[in-house]
């Protein structure tokens, strides 16, 4: 396990029931900076952007992964599905490009544009732009394609852009943790947010009447270099390594262990660097890892590293509820 501070506050948030405690004073603040700081959005002080397609925005009210970009990637196959021309914009998180916005395409790389980015225009094969200012993002994409509704990618807190559909997805095992804001919980913004939000998507099962449950499956994996693809339960015959550097690395384990497999674990930092020698092991048994990982691997990859892709499966009822509102939305417009 890779100790840094972002694990040990997930531990407090999560796990202790006492240093969340101490920290409360400081996460009032924060909870009355955010307040403030969508107050003076709401009566224009501070500007937001109207644009002249649709916008769809995916986000969360905590810190760490709830299965968003798998979400994302299903969301725009089911848009392209009913004939529209979905284009995605994101913040670029991790990106290390000199200049903003930035498109991505095949020839992106996750140092320039992030590895969510490149996961995300890899599997949808979508226009898609990235910039710390998503407004930014939003124009080059506009300029370059013809896009006719616009998916935002973890842009709940970023009002500076005008939305028409809000979707907040929840890591349904870890919900809220301590219901504290930031730091000395993993809010970014109070729970009573998701009150004004039409739809709460729960990666595992709901526990309110307004959510909807969504699973996350994944059972074949992909071999780095050859491209070969498995069954996921053939690895279950012998040892293996598995890797990840995500929000929350236990649900990627647990998918593996579901799948009866019995794996020496490795945790990272979400958004990890990966270096040759993090997923170099003694003994010829496989290394797994998810595929957000793997996009970072790929130039020293060998033959005994695999990835696992995901899918996200809304349960049935979620996506005519939010075309029907897409479609109520652009007649507004």
């Amino acid at each position: 396990m890779k100790k840094t501070l972002s694990r040990w506050l997930v531990d407090i948030w999560y796990k202790d029931p006492f240093i969340g405690v101490f920290l409360m004073p400081l996460g009032f603040l924060f909870s009355d900076f955010v307040k403030s700081r969508k107050f003076l959005y709401r009566i224009g002080v501070l500007k937001k952007h109207t644009l002249p397609v649709p916008v769809i925005v995916i986000g969360n009210i905590t810190v760490g992964g709830t299965g968003k970009t798998p979400l994302i990637i299903w969301l725009a196959e089911l848009l392209e599905s009913e004939g529209f021309k979905p284009g995605i914009i994101s913040r670029g998180y991790g990106g290390q490009a000199e200049t903003w916005p930035q498109w991505v395409d095949a020839g992106s790389t996750a140092e320039q544009v992030g590895d969510e980015a490149l996961l995300i225009a890899k599997q949808t094969g979508c226009p898609m732009a990235v910039s710390p200012i998503r407004i930014d993002a939003a124009k080059l994409l506009l300029e370059k394609s013809d896009c006719n509704v616009i998916l935002s990618d973890d842009g709940l807190q970023h009002y500076a852009l005008n939305r028409d559909v809000e979707v907040a997805v929840i890591d349904g095992e870890r919900r809220f943790g301590n219901g504290y804001c930031l730091p000395a919980g993993p809010l970014r913004e109070p729970i009573e947010r998701l009150q004004s939000v039409d739809f709460i998507v729960v990666n595992g099962e709901k526990t309110e009447d307004n959510e909807f449950s969504m699973e996350i499956t994944g059972n074949t994996a992909i071999n780095l270099v050859t491209g070969q693809h498995k069954p996921l339960r053939e690895f279950s015959a012998t040892g293996c390594h598995a890797l990840a550097g995500i929000g929350n690395p236990d649900r990627f384990f647990k998918l593996l262990e579901s799948a009866g497999l019995s794996c020496k674990t490795s945790s990272f930092p979400d958004h990890y660097k990966f270096q040759p020698d993090d997923i170099s092991f003694p003994g010829p048994e496989p290394v797994l890892m998810t595929e957000k990982d793997a996009v970072k691997c790929m130039s020293f990859a060998g033959e005994q590293h695999w990835f696992i892709p995901v899918k996200a499966v809304p349960e049935e009822g979620f996506s005519e509820r939010l075309l029907a509102l897409l479609q109520e939305k652009s007649k507004t417009r």
